[in-house]
């Protein structure tokens, strides 16, 4: 995708209206080309607001077809060609083109389960979640009525392109698709903000190997100097947050026990909100250390 500005998109013609916007629902720029119709548009809520209009007034043929215009997650034979760019960054983002062989098996078992349940393909915005987290939407989503999964392929195909509408357009206001995710750590033993901790945030995985998301230092104000995650939604899932004190307290020569007592400390959680915003702080001595739900 070309980044457009919203001007651009209320003044060129009908025809490369549609070309830019063609996948911001997949394969169907039937959505764009009834939208442009609505220009111009005073602001990126709106545009999105008339393509979304298009998709709830389409006839029920018209929605299956577009459900059906979507991939299976994390099968090998569609990748390539066979899907769009926007669907592979979508899928590689959560680690879908690198999965173990326990997960492929997993994503196979129950594809195959919900198409031939539904016949069609299950479909879920993979950028607001980890691999754990679409595997267990899979076993909720599963029991449902056909009816039922209609309805909530629609609204995620509507998150799906709520983010690439972000991505692609350039406008006074933004769509609130993004989260974030924060930390800081304040040493309670001498009651200030700790500086020059080395933080580990990586994404937990039951299926595979742990991913590392981030690695920084804290600052002089005991914060990261950008956030953990941000710029974008953080995906629901488990995740742990390792904080390594031992150093910072004995470079500060802090009576410690040999080894000490705590040197690593690891905090596991989960989020649940990927457009919130989650802080997860430390707080800490040589000999006790505890958080909280921030935000």
């Amino acid at each position: 995708m070309t980044e457009k500005t919203l001007h651009e998109l209320n003044s060129c013609s009908k025809v490369d209206f549609v070309a830019a916007l063609a996948n911001i629902f997949e394969y169907s720029p039937w959505i764009a080309e009834k939208a442009a119709d609505n220009r111009p548009f005073a602001g990126v809520k709106q545009l999105f607001a008339a393509m979304r209009k298009v998709v709830e007034e389409a006839a029920a043929g018209q929605r299956l077809a577009l459900i059906k215009a979507h991939p299976d997650l994390a099968d090998k034979t569609q990748r390539g060609d066979l899907l769009t760019a926007e669907s592979n960054a979508e899928q590689n983002s959560a680690g879908l083109d690198r999965l173990s062989e326990a997960e492929y098996a997993a994503f196979d078992r129950v594809n195959n389960a919900y198409r031939a349940k539904f016949g069609f393909p299950y479909i879920v915005c993979v950028r607001r979640h980890t691999k754990d987290s679409i595997l267990a939407d899979f076993e909720k989503r599963l029991p449902n009525d056909p009816a039922a999964e209609v309805t909530a392929s629609v609204a995620e195909i509507c998150k799906i392109a709520a983010l690439r509408t972000d991505l692609l357009v350039n406008g006074p206001d933004r769509l609130q698709v993004h989260g974030r995710l924060s930390t800081h750590v304040l040493d309670t033993h001498s009651g200030r903000p700790a500086a020059g901790i080395s933080v580990e945030l990586v994404e937990l995985s039951k299926l595979s190997v742990s991913r590392v998301i981030a690695r920084t230092l804290t600052n002089h104000d005991g914060r990261t100097d950008v956030p953990l995650i941000a710029g974008r939604p953080v995906p629901i899932g488990g995740y742990e947050l390792t904080f390594k004190v031992g150093s910072y307290f004995a470079e500060r020569g802090v009576p410690m026990s040999d080894p000490p007592f705590l040197d690593e400390i690891p905090l596991r959680f989960s989020v649940y909100e990927p457009e919130g915003h989650l802080h997860v702080p430390l707080l800490v001595t040589p000999w006790s250390y505890g958080t909280y739900r921030g935000s």
